[in-house]
């Protein structure tokens, strides 16, 4: 009887481990299940911040139209008007070139007058430029040029181109600036390159004056 219940005993305790064992299997499967669905849940939480970021920056847009609304809209037809601006200046680049190099007297002239035709053709290919892009943002492009001041001093040519040309400058570097705050990328990319031949522009003219390039 004695040996009879001791191994009764040894059967429940052995039942007792087994039980104890497939309790703690179970225990480490739900822990597991626990931990993968907290994973996910932060994993959803962390995308669903990220759109909700993407979504705040993303400019506005009407839903149906796909057009800008707001302060982009507003940001877009500001720029238009300062874009007309510059290409009522290149206008008057185009007149003041070609008035100007075929009116400069002397030796000491002759140079420079070939480089101010060829200024002319650069600065209307800046203006067809320029031009595009106010169409591209809804705009009309201006007619009306700058006023060209008519002179007969050829230094006083050169020094009113040189005047104009840091203008021009002056004016493409805020475009960019504007450009890229608005996101047209390949806008502000288009008019870095017209700035660079600007900038050439009035290198060549400080060069016929024999002065520095003004501090711009």
């Amino acid at each position: 009887m004695a040996n009879s219940r001791q191994q009764e005993q040894e059967v429940d305790t052995g039942r007792t481990s087994e039980q104890r064992r497939a309790q703690s299997r179970e225990q480490g499967r739900d822990q597991g299940l626990d931990q993968a669905a907290d994973q996910a849940r932060d994993q959803s939480g962390t995308q669903g911040g990220e759109q909700r970021r993407k979504h705040d920056q993303a400019p506005a847009v009407d839903g149906g139209s796909g057009q800008p609304t707001g302060d982009r809209a507003q940001g877009r037809q500001q720029l238009v008007d300062a874009l007309n601006e510059d290409l009522a200046r290149e206008y008057q680049a185009i007149i003041a070139y070609v008035i100007y190099s075929q009116v400069l007297r002397g030796a000491e002239y002759m140079s420079i007058a070939g480089e101010l035709e060829v200024h002319a053709a650069e600065e209307l290919k800046h203006a067809i430029a320029i031009a595009k892009q106010i169409d591209y943002l809804g705009g009309t492009p201006t007619a009306t040029p700058l006023p060209v001041r008519v002179l007969e001093d050829p230094r006083a040519m050169l020094r009113a181109d040189l005047d104009n040309e840091v203008a021009t400058i002056r004016a493409y570097r805020q475009r960019v600036r504007e450009c890229d705050a608005l996101e047209e990328y390949a806008m502000a990319e288009e008019i870095r390159e017209i700035l660079r031949q600007e900038q050439e522009h009035a290198i060549d003219l400080a060069t016929a004056l024999g002065e520095d390039v003004p501090a711009i």
